[in-house]
């Protein structure tokens, strides 16, 4: 497995997506996202992303330079239609306009649909953060193949349908919540497969509905189970939630289309913390609150609480330090991209 600076991580695969058709802020935005991911420790979402994307190009299934469309909009409120664009550059002109909506009238939220996989959801709620906004993003995958069977039942039924939410803050490392309602994100799986690795119990049921910690088990009948293991009805009725707001709000409706393509439907929100108190003060309070929950004496077993998303800041320290862990499958897909589009010289492979 070999271990890679992030930065040589992003040229490779911007390089690639290039050759596959994207243009360069298309693709400088996309690994962008990309790579910082590898960093917060969300490999599964990262660079090895990059071949899917590029068989989704070649079916039609991403189009690069795709049009992005406002189809009905007010002061506060937008609708955005993104033409089966990378989702990373549709979601994030989406967050942006919604971000700018909320500076003029304290609150703001949209909605976003047609358009391909957006990644890490907290890409886009840390850009509200980074505004001093709350910032509140949800996504599902439309009418795709689903993967999460919901609670009680064994065949797959609902998306992982993530939900992010981060808040500014005084602290060192930004304060967010990035969850998938199932028991793991689907990518965490396809990462123990490219890892030949197992997965925990709790995670997968397999096709006949028994547990399972076999990963390729989901791709033979299998399902993932939603967040909560014995109160699992509670990740169910959240991912339920999150399949209203961005599959039925957004028009694309619910269940499983054969002739479907993957689409992530977004519902974003930022909310102007300083429409509600003194800005300086709910950042400082914020980081108080941090420090408190730290502060606690550690379980048997635990060093310590960390706060929502201070592990993601440790590990991007130390991975921009030392480098990202790329596993052999991954690795061996991008330097085939490489040879095949007659780019292996030039990326060093």
């Amino acid at each position: 497995m070999p271990r890679v600076a992030a930065d040589r991580l992003h040229r490779i695969g911007k390089a690639l997506l290039e050759a596959a058709g994207a243009d360069d802020d298309e693709a400088e935005i996309v690994m962008r996202h990309c790579i910082d991911a590898n960093l917060a420790g969300h490999d599964s979402h990262g660079i090895i992303q990059i071949p899917t994307y590029i068989d989704r190009i070649q079916v039609g299934h991403i189009v690069p330079g795709a049009p992005w469309t406002i189809e009905q909009e007010s002061a506060t409120t937008t609708v955005i239609d993104g033409h089966w664009g990378f989702g990373y550059t549709v979601t994030e002109r989406a967050m942006q306009l919604t971000i700018d909506k909320a500076r003029q009238s304290h609150v703001a939220a949209t909605t976003v649909h047609r358009q391909g996989h957006i990644g890490r959801l907290a890409s886009y709620t840390l850009m509200a953060a980074r505004a001093d906004m709350i910032g509140l993003i949800t996504a599902d995958s439309g009418r795709s193949a689903k993967q999460v069977a919901p609670f009680g039942g064994r065949e797959p039924r609902l998306g992982t349908n993530p939900l992010s939410i981060a808040i500014p803050s005084d602290l060192d490392g930004p304060l967010f919540l990035d969850m998938a309602t199932s028991a793991v994100a689907a990518g965490k799986i396809s990462l123990a497969v490219s890892r030949n690795e197992s997965v925990p119990e709790g995670w997968l049921i397999d096709a006949s509905g028994k547990p399972t910690t076999n990963p390729g088990d989901l791709r033979h009948g299998g399902a993932l189970l939603p967040l909560g293991a014995t109160e699992g009805y509670k990740g169910s009725g959240l991912s339920v939630i999150v399949e209203i707001l961005c599959g039925l709000l957004t028009g694309l409706g619910f269940g499983i289309d054969p002739r479907g393509r993957h689409n992530d439907g977004c519902f974003l929100a930022a909310f102007d913390v300083a429409a509600f108190r003194p800005l300086a003060d709910f950042k400082r309070e914020v980081a108080e609150f941090a420090r408190y929950l730290k502060d606690t004496p550690p379980a048997s077993g635990f060093s310590g609480v960390l706060y929502p998303g201070e592990i993601e800041h440790l590990r991007e320290q130390d991975r921009t330090a030392n480098g990202i862990d790329v596993e052999d499958a991954t690795w061996n897909k991008l330097r085939d991209l490489a040879d095949g589009y007659k780019l292996s010289a030039e990326l060093g492979f």
